[in-house]
């Protein structure tokens, strides 16, 4: 072990080196105090091996040490190997640019999005059942060090996304897991309040990009001034209209996007699949315009 680089509920992140390579990994260590805690930490590594995609962590590998028994005090530890990103997060990344006051270009913002809508995409899309992640915010997302390559991580959260709620018990159920394992200020509205007959299915992950695309725009999520304040966010994510900053450098069409994915009703939010198609064609809007003013900038192109 190198140094502990992270932590949080009953895991602990490690840097290890291997003792011959010298290659460098991130070690997360999950305590488990049950069965279930268990068998909750061995599904997050099955996950890791089911979504292949170069947009999601994958897993070098994994052990179980000891066993958990509650009955008896004794616990258990599920250890994942994963690959190092020495860049570190989405999230440490906007609190750099935010002391600097150097805010993402928008072909970067667009960028950067489209590549994480596309590991989303993969994991909604997912044989037999789709899935969805209900944790999306920018401490999940790392950056690779060459090429800002955004990847998510921290597939603990990751759960069934298509779910019939029939009964109090079953909506109790769901906001508990929500309240324990999704970020409250990128929390979906339905996962405050779960009504006891209801549908919730994949847009609960909409409702996240859609902070997170925000965040990437103004360093923050919407919502976390609210929490900030002390004031209700689950009252917030259902009654306040969404503000755009004042003196906003982005689009209309990446404010409205914004909005479009922060819809309290998620009937009314997009999907994925409708997201990819808009943000590729901003995405390429985004580029070719920040092309055209540095060549302005560069005197290479007049009156632009």
């Amino acid at each position: 072990m190198v140094e502990r680089i992270g932590s949080g509920g009953f895991a602990n992140i490690e840097l290890v080196q291997h003792a011959t390579t010298k290659q460098k990994f991130a070690l997360k260590r999950i305590d488990c105090h049950s069965t279930e805690d268990q068998i909750a930490a061995q599904r997050e590594v099955e996950y890791h091996k089911l979504f292949d995609h170069s947009g999601i962590l994958s897993c070098e590998g994994s052990a179980v040490v000891g066993t958990a028994d509650i009955m008896h005090n004794q616990t258990s530890q599920v250890q994942i190997l994963l690959p190092y990103y020495p860049r570190g997060t989405l999230q440490q990344e906007l609190e750099r640019r935010s002391v600097a006051a150097n805010p993402f270009p928008e072909s970067l913002v667009c960028s950067l999005f489209l590549q994480i809508l596309r590991a989303v995409h993969h994991m909604h899309t997912a044989e037999p059942n789709p899935m969805a992640h209900r944790d999306i915010n920018p401490r999940n997302v790392l950056l690779s060090a060459e090429d800002m390559r955004p990847v998510l991580m921290d597939l603990g959260s990751t759960c069934i996304a298509r779910v019939s709620v029939a009964s109090h018990a079953q909506a109790q159920r769901l906001q508990d897991d929500a309240s324990q394992n999704s970020s409250m200020t990128y929390r979906a509205p339905e996962l405050f309040q779960v009504d006891s007959r209801c549908e919730v299915d994949e847009r609960t992950d909409v409702w996240s990009l859609g902070c997170l695309l925000y965040a990437l725009c103004f360093y923050q999520s919407p919502y976390d001034p609210v929490a900030d304040r002390g004031d209700s966010v689950a009252l917030a994510v259902q009654s306040e209209r969404l503000q755009i900053p004042t003196g906003s450098l982005y689009s209309t069409d990446l404010h409205n996007a914004i909005t479009w994915m922060l819809t309290p009703d998620p009937t009314m939010r997009p999907h994925v699949a409708q997201l990819l198609n808009r943000f590729a064609d901003m995405a390429a809007l985004a580029d070719s315009g920040d092309g055209l003013q540095q060549k302005a900038t560069n005197g290479s192109v007049a009156n632009v």
